[in-house]
C-alpha cells in the first residue's frame, strides 16, 4: 500500500502529488519544470508522470512562480532564483514529505528537473545536500540562455510589437506566449530577476550522484559536459536527433531517470 503524502504546505507555488499505485519504498521524488512551460506540459503531458508512478515513485510536481497554476506575484523579488530555492526548501522540510521517512527509507528527496528546472536543482542539491539524494538534470548547461535575454527588446515587442532582433529573445519569447496560463508579464520580472542572479555552477556544486541528460541537437545545452566536469562524478546520456524541445518526451530519456534514481 503506499504511502500517503497528506499535506504540504502553502508556500506560494501551485504543487501536486501523485500517489503510486504499488510503492516502491524509494524517497519522494521532486519535479521542475522549465521556463514557459508548467507541471502539466513537462511532466503529466509528456509521460513522466505516469512512468514515475508506474515504478512506484510518489511524485511532487510544483509550478514556477507566473507559470501554470501558481500565483504571478506583485513583488518582483519573489522571482529572483534565491527566492525560489527557499520556497522548495520549505516544500522538501514539511512535515507532509518527512512523514514519508521510515527506518528504511532514508530522509531527502530524489529531484528531476529540465532546462531552467536543472539550474534550481543544481543550486538547491548544491545548498541543501540534507534534503536531497538523486538528480537528473535534463537540457541542463553551464550558461543560462535567460541570463542573455534582451528584455528592453522584448517588452518594446510586447507594447507596440517592436521587431526582435536577437533569435534566441524571440525564441524565448515565443514559447512564453505559448502557454496560456503562463502570465507573460510575470515572467519578464522573472527573467529580470535571473539576469541578477545568472547561474555560475562553479560557485557551488553538489555532491550526490547526477545524470545530465540531453539531446544531440539541443543548442542550449552544448555545455554540458562543462557541469560533468565540475561535479567529476556525474554520468551523461546523449540522445540522438533531440532536440531541447522534444528531449523531454523521449522513452530513452524516462527510462534512464527511472533506473538512475533507482540505484
Amino acid at each position: 500500500m503506499a504511502t500517503t503524502i497528506s499535506s504540504l504546505p502553502d508556500v506560494g507555488l501551485s504543487t501536486e502529488v501523485y500517489e503510486p499505485e504499488e510503492d516502491a519504498g524509494l524517497r519522494p521524488l521532486l519535479l521542475l519544470h522549465g521556463f514557459a512551460s508548467s507541471s502539466k506540459l513537462n511532466w503529466v503531458d509528456s509521460g513522466w508522470v505516469g512512468a514515475l508512478t508506474a515504478a512506484g515513485r510518489c511524485v511532487i510536481t510544483v509550478d514556477l512562480p507566473g507559470h501554470g497554476e501558481s500565483p504571478a506575484p506583485a513583488a518582483t523579488a519573489d522571482y529572483a532564483p534565491s527566492a525560489i530555492l527557499e520556497r522548495l526548501q520549505q516544500l522538501l522540510q514539511s512535515a507532509g514529505i518527512t512523514a514519508m521517512y521510515s527506518a528504511d527509507r532514508a530522509s531527502g528527496v530524489d529531484i528531476i528537473g529540465y532546462s531552467l528546472g536543472s539550474r534550481l536543482a543544481w543550486e538547491l542539491g548544491a545548498a541543501r545536500p540534507d534534503l536531497v539524494n538523486r538528480m537528473v538534470l535534463g537540457g541542463p548547461g553551464s550558461g543560462d540562455p535567460l541570463s542573455v535575454f534582451d528584455l528592453p527588446a522584448a517588452r518594446a515587442w510586447l507594447d507596440n510589437e517592436t521587431p526582435i532582433g536577437d533569435p534566441l529573445t524571440a525564441e524565448l519569447l515565443r514559447m512564453a506566449q505559448l502557454v496560456p496560463s503562463n502570465n507573460v508579464d510575470a515572467l519578464m520580472l522573472l527573467i529580470g530577476e535571473i539576469k541578477r542572479q545568472p547561474f555560475v555552477p562553479a560557485k557551488s556544486i553538489p555532491t550526490m550522484p547526477l545524470l545530465l541528460v540531453a539531446g544531440d541537437r539541443d543548442d542550449l545545452a552544448t555545455t554540458m559536459p562543462e557541469l560533468a566536469k565540475l561535479s567529476g562524478t556525474a554520468e551523461t546520456l546523449w540522445l540522438p536527433a533531440r532536440t531541447h524541445a522534444n528531449a523531454v518526451s523521449s522513452r530513452a530519456f524516462k527510462k534512464a531517470a527511472v533506473e538512475f534514481l533507482a540505484g
